[in-house]
């Protein structure tokens, strides 16, 4: 539930540096993307992914799931030491993934 809360504002990151791969992601997911150049079909494709988690009943923010703004820098230091950030389009510095987890709060 975590991920699925965190991945629009992970990927509003990641599209810095990989739109291209986005727009990919909003064709699979039924989105029209002809004609929409690579920044717009990352835009679409994570507005597909919102939509998407709003269908299934994924909470809206992370404080729902009992995170407090306190606890932001332990998530940062956490989400740095995870294995998955070293394949991440994008790495991100330590305030960086601290302000994600405010836009995901």
């Amino acid at each position: 539930v975590c991920n699925a809360i965190l991945l629009p504002h992970v990927q509003r990151y990641n599209a810095q540096v990989c739109p291209e791969r986005l727009r990919d992601v909003a064709k699979a997911m039924g989105v029209d993307v002809e004609g929409m150049s690579a920044e717009h079909g990352a835009a679409a494709a994570i507005d597909a992914i919102v939509a998407l988690a709003k269908d299934v009943g994924i909470p809206a923010g992370i404080k729902e799931l009992g995170a407090k703004l306190e606890d932001i820098p332990t998530l940062a230091d956490n989400a740095l030491k995870d294995a998955c950030g070293f394949t991440n389009p994008k790495q991100a510095t330590h305030e960086e993934i601290s302000a994600i987890f405010e836009a995901a709060m």
